[in-house]
């Protein structure tokens, strides 16, 4: 079938808001994307329905936990994970990440190294810098290609010891929008019997995501990022989690994933997050057919979700195409990130660029006065932009399209940025 794009954009509300007659356009996806309205109504279901603590005889308590139930489902499908009791919840990925850190550091002692990257958002990077300053690790540095945006993997075969216990990096950078291949990393980490820790926030909205293809550790992403709420999700593999000693409540349940989970969570959050997958799975089924059959082994939805992002990414990878080529015809515009329309494939459709003689805040100013809305700066990125020396002169200006933005859109937007520059 055709991408309909009418029919998803009708999904979503915001997507038809105006100011003064003029459309809002959304490029700051990679911040946080627009809700279907089946989302925002899962969620007010949950908090009419459904507002009461776990574990209780009444109804309203039985549908509470019905419904975290169904949301760990969901991301169970989401991720390709074993088991759904495999699925943490907690406020967002740096929350998770913090936490979760507070008790991997009780398995290692000083001397001990963990290998971190220049390339990741910064909540994949200080809460580990802050675990080996209190555990006295040592902290090495995978670095970037600053021409080409990607890793030289035998750099990281250099830098695995047997001292190693951690590599922590992500799907996909926040800023050059890089797809990593996070297999061929996990795949060194096995071997020498290191744990891996995965930032998918970014590629997670993007391409189809499997853990025990990747053969991770952890995976670590955020709904809000692919059309839900505000909600962190964690998928950590069983053996660990029951190794490792959780920071919680005494009276708090034992069980994984229970125990990781501190205090009250956000049931309306994760009754969105179901809906966030739901809504996916809509797209696979009615208009992915021909990806089906990239997934003999899934059934329904998990089977759904998948074909979904394969189809999604196709879609998304002509609207970088036609930014990129865009962009590359402004005077004075670099692209940071991979700009090879033929490896396309090796990144995500979040495009950043800098503008000789422009500071991107000010740039992205002017597109907001045109109902435009795009990102400035170092974008949490801080690594990043350190390796490619723009932090100083103000970062960058990041687009990020997703499957429900338009090529006129993008039209729109180089129109503009044609006046601005």
């Amino acid at each position: 079938m055709t991408y309909d794009l009418a029919s998803i954009r009708a999904r979503f509300p915001a997507l038809a808001t105006t100011d003064d007659g003029v459309p809002r356009i959304h490029f700051d996806n990679p911040a946080g994307t627009q809700v279907p309205a089946s989302v925002a109504a899962a969620m007010n279901r949950c908090m009419f329905e459904a507002s009461a603590n776990l574990g209780g005889v009444f109804r309203t308590s039985v549908a509470a936990d019905q419904a975290v139930q169904d949301a760990r489902c969901a991301m169970a499908d989401f991720l390709n994970a074993p088991s759904e009791e495999e699925i943490v919840f907690g406020q967002n990925m740096t929350s998770l990440t913090f936490h979760i850190s507070r008790s991997i550091g009780r398995h290692f002692t000083k001397g001990d190294e963990i290998i971190l990257s220049r390339m990741c958002h910064d909540g994949n990077v200080y809460p580990w810098v802050l675990m080996a300053r209190d555990h006295g690790l040592v902290v090495k540095w995978l670095p970037f290609n600053t021409e080409t945006f990607e890793f030289d993997l035998d750099v990281l075969d250099t830098l695995i010891t047997d001292k190693t216990r951690l590599i922590c990096v992500g799907g996909a950078s926040n800023l050059t929008g890089t797809l990593n291949d996070i297999k061929s990393i996990c795949s060194r980490a096995r071997d020498a019997g290191v744990w891996t820790y995965i930032d998918a926030v970014q590629s997670a909205p993007h391409v189809s995501t499997d853990v025990q293809d990747i053969g991770c550790d952890f995976l670590v992403c955020s709904a809000y990022k692919f059309f839900g709420p505000h909600q962190g999700v964690l998928w950590g593999r069983r053996e660990i989690l029951e190794l490792l000693e959780p920071y919680k409540l005494r009276p708090a349940d034992d069980e994984i994933p229970w125990r990781f989970e501190t205090g009250t969570q956000s049931h309306e959050g994760m009754a969105g997050t179901q809906a966030a997958v739901e809504y996916i799975a809509w797209i696979g089924e009615t208009m992915a057919q021909d990806y089906h059959d990239r997934y003999p082994a899934f059934h329904g939805r998990r089977k759904y979700v998948h074909a979904a992002l394969d189809f999604l990414f196709d879609y998304e990878k002509e609207l970088a195409a036609h930014l990129i080529s865009g962009l590359q015809q402004l005077p004075g515009v670099k692209i940071q990130g991979v700009s090879d329309l033929s490896a396309l494939d090796r990144r995500v459709p979040t495009v950043s660029f800098t503008a000789a003689g422009s500071q991107p805040a000010d740039i992205a100013r002017a597109l907001a006065d045109r109902n435009i809305f795009v990102w400035s700066g170092h974008n949490f990125a801080v690594e990043v932009v350190e390796a490619l020396g723009i932090r100083e002169s103000g970062g960058a200006v990041r687009i990020g399209p997703v499957h429900y933005n338009s090529i006129a859109e993008i039209d729109t937007l180089l129109a503009a940025l044609r006046e601005i520059l």
